[in-house]
């Protein structure tokens, strides 16, 4: 069975207030496409077109309003609703239904990766059916984040979120593959002491049952969680640096399907088309100009 794809786009995005009071964090831009976009991309570069986009409640009909069915870019899209922020295990829970059997990527709504090597490591990530997979990224301030700790031979031996004495400068960033049966572990998550269900208490189920694999991502993958102003600022220049010195833009849905042969040149023309006032819809038709086939 083909794994499907989750986007936890919920929470209230009080570290952005008040930005964030009245839109969706993961509606506002990051440079020049909406933060949903970067996920969106992720999840489409992996090979995955079923993705389920978990929202607010109040949130839900701007991003139906942004993303639709997903059919003009040759995936599908549906839309489930977090009432609450209760946790990021809550997301396979909730996405029991829409997964339906299937094994899943998680990726969170304000997460942006990019990089060669990092394409790599999730065709990689996505061809392992069984147990569940994470994605270790060295930062300065492991101790912001869940980190991974290893024993001597480089196996997974804790993940430990937020430790004082880290075990490694390995954080554990923003995206999860899972088995057919990370539902049913989900819902073996007691909720933490402030009342969530934990994402790092579920992987600890895999880790205990010899099924975790961790992926270090390499020199040339560049991983941002946007979830503040600064970080919000800083992964702007980041695209807008690394658009300007290569010439062509990162993440865009359009470009990712039409390489996937997920639409046709006629089908992206028209999307080029619907966007030509603006220089995302100039630089479609700039890709159509220099891919003839």
């Amino acid at each position: 069975m083909e794994r499907k794809g989750i986007i936890l786009a919920g929470g209230q995005g009080t570290r952005l207030h008040p930005s964030t009071i009245s839109v969706s964090k993961q509606l506002m831009p990051v440079f020049d496409k909406p933060m949903i976009y970067y996920p969106l991309s992720v999840l489409m570069t992996a090979g995955i077109k079923d993705i389920l986009i978990i929202t607010t409640p109040h949130d839900q009909n701007a991003f139906k309003h942004l993303l639709q069915d997903g059919k003009r870019w040759g995936i599908n899209i549906e839309y489930a609703v977090q009432p609450s922020p209760d946790g990021l295990a809550q997301a396979l829970i909730i996405a029991e239904g829409f997964l339906n059997g299937a094994p899943s990527a998680l990726i969170l709504g304000d997460n942006l990766f990019f990089g060669i090597p990092f394409t790599q490591s999730i065709l990689k990530a996505n061809q392992r059916k069984n147990g569940a997979t994470i994605f270790g990224y060295e930062v300065k301030n492991p101790s912001d984040y869940g980190v991974v700790g290893f024993d001597g031979n480089g196996n997974v031996k804790s993940i430990i979120e937020k430790p004082l004495t880290p075990a490694s400068n390995y954080a554990v960033t923003g995206l999860y593959f899972y088995d057919k049966y990370a539902s049913k572990y989900a819902k073996q998550v007691k909720p933490s002491m402030r009342g969530e269900l934990e994402i790092t208490a579920l992987n600890e189920i895999y880790l205990k049952a010899g099924q975790l694999n961790v992926e270090l991502l390499k020199s040339g993958t560049t991983w941002l969680d946007t979830g503040t102003h600064r970080s919000l600022l800083q992964a702007a220049q980041f695209v807008s640096v690394i658009e300007e010195r290569q010439g062509k833009r990162i993440c865009c849905p359009e470009v990712i399907a039409y390489e996937n042969k997920w639409i046709n040149r006629t089908q992206l023309a028209n999307l080029a088309k619907s966007l030509e006032i603006s220089g995302y819809g100039k630089y479609l038709f700039k890709v159509l100009a220099r891919r003839q086939t």
